[in-house]
């Protein structure tokens, strides 16, 4: 797909990776509709890519948001599921000190799938439905996941949601191939965003150190890849790893 002919949602675009694949899309010419619950974030992205508060977490702000971004645009023929948050613990802990035992939070469970996996499967949903409602296409999905899928320590449910999202972006695409959707797949290993910024630096310092190419991911080394998954219309039902060379 040619990037000037998108109509394309980013969600989770109030900063970070999203703001910039949101900006590098407004370059090339795309129609870009972008949501986050940071509403601030999205208002310092320019002037002509449209924007509403959105939480993938709630199934009526979903199917609201993809009507709107539908009406705004004129259509819809792309989407990069960018949206997470973090939560991250020990599923369970035991203290040293004292033997304490402590558990992952349900509450730190819940919101971690509710986003990242329960949020991204709703905006797929919504967006393929319109797409196929509209005879739209071809068109692309690109789910972002994360090398902590192959699991990684304290990250019960980070791990789960980005594994399912990969395993899904093949689903998908079999199942979407009646509409002329392809269904790819990003996974960043450690890169320099907001929300990796909130990491305990102990962990994040360990995690850089493991990196063979020697430095942190930035956004534009997604974007690369990200720009591959849109533009190749032969590429679908996969996973780029993009990570460095990190194995967790």
């Amino acid at each position: 797909m040619e990037l000037s002919k998108l109509k394309i949602i980013v969600t989770g675009a109030g900063g970070g990776m999203g703001a910039h694949f949101a900006k590098r899309l407004f370059e090339a010419g795309a129609k870009v509709a972008v949501g986050d619950v940071n509403e601030a974030g999205l208002e310092s992205l320019p002037a002509g890519i449209f924007k509403r508060r959105l939480d993938v977490s709630n199934e009526d702000d979903v199917v609201a948001y993809v009507k709107w971004a539908h009406e705004q645009m004129g259509g819809v023929n792309a989407l990069i599921n960018n949206a997470g948050i973090l939560r991250d613990g020990l599923l369970v802990k035991k203290d040293k000190t004292t033997g304490e035992v402590k558990k992952l939070s349900t509450a730190d469970w819940n919101a971690v799938i509710g986003v990242n996996l329960t949020g991204a499967t709703f905006m797929v949903r919504e967006v393929v439905a319109k797409m196929a409602e509209t005879n739209e296409r071809p068109g692309c999905i690109v789910n972002i996941s994360s090398i902590a899928r192959h699991g990684n320590r304290g990250q019960s449910n980070y791990s789960a949601a980005k594994a399912a999202l990969a395993a899904n972006t093949v689903t998908w695409a079999k199942e979407f191939a009646a509409f002329g959707i392809r269904c790819t797949a990003v996974a960043p290993g450690m890169v320099e965003t907001p929300m990796t910024q909130g990491m305990n630096q102990k962990a994040r310092d360990a995690l850089v150190a493991a990196i063979p190419v020697a430095r942190i991911g930035v956004p534009e080394d997604l974007w690369l890849a990200v720009k591959f998954c849109l533009e190749c219309d032969y590429f679908n039902a996969r996973t780029i790893d993009v990570d460095g060379g990190l194995s967790m």
